[in-house]
């Protein structure tokens, strides 16, 4: 099945092609494998990243969109990616970078395509956890920018994952939800004897 990869916002995409086309600003990104790509960069998958940041008692995890990421795709495979950050005057370049995250989120974008039912690709970070995942959003025709992971979402956890959570399983979100719900929530401090 086809993913309904959501279209970015077209000064993100823009903001993203100028700075792929910045000698500067590819010579000084932190990422050797864009700088030695010996065939053309192109911006691919742009993928909008919500992060979760606290789960409510009745299980309800609200997300906010941070940022919108492009695959950086030269020779048939991502090299690296690109994000980009809202600003008070819209969306723009933030920064490149490589590493195990890059090659996680093309391999669970794979693993997705070859699911019988569609759904809308995304990333949820979870920074408590130090964990990101592809979030397969099941309403396709979903506004990209809104939303919260509905309990019949599914949830690819990206390598490397934390603890106790295995990459590249898929999860049903609400499957998953006890697990971020007891690592998310503060432990309450002992009261000290009077």
């Amino acid at each position: 099945m086809m993913l309904h990869v959501p279209p970015a916002p077209a000064p993100a995409q823009r903001s993203v092609l100028m700075a792929l086309n910045s000698p500067t600003a590819v010579r000084e990104a932190p990422t050797p494998a864009l700088r030695a790509a010996q065939q053309p960069v192109t911006a691919e998958s742009p993928l909008p990243v919500h992060v979760l940041d606290r789960i409510t008692p009745s299980g309800h995890a609200p997300s906010r969109l941070t940022a919108w990421r492009f695959l950086l795709r030269s020779g048939g495979h991502a090299v690296a990616a690109a994000d980009t950050m809202l600003t008070p005057d819209g969306w723009a370049f933030s920064h490149f970078f490589e590493g195990p995250y890059v090659t996680a989120t093309e391999q669970a974008l794979r693993q997705a395509e070859s699911m019988p039912s569609a759904y809308q690709p995304r990333v949820l970070s979870v920074p408590a956890l130090y964990m990101l995942t592809l979030w397969l959003h099941g309403d396709c025709s979903a506004d990209a920018a809104t939303g919260h992971p509905a309990p019949s979402d599914l949830l690819v956890p990206l390598a490397p994952a934390p603890p106790g959570i295995a990459p590249h399983r898929v999860y049903r979100f609400a499957e998953l939800l006890p697990v971020l719900t007891q690592r998310l929530t503060p432990t309450p401090l002992l009261s000290s004897p009077a």
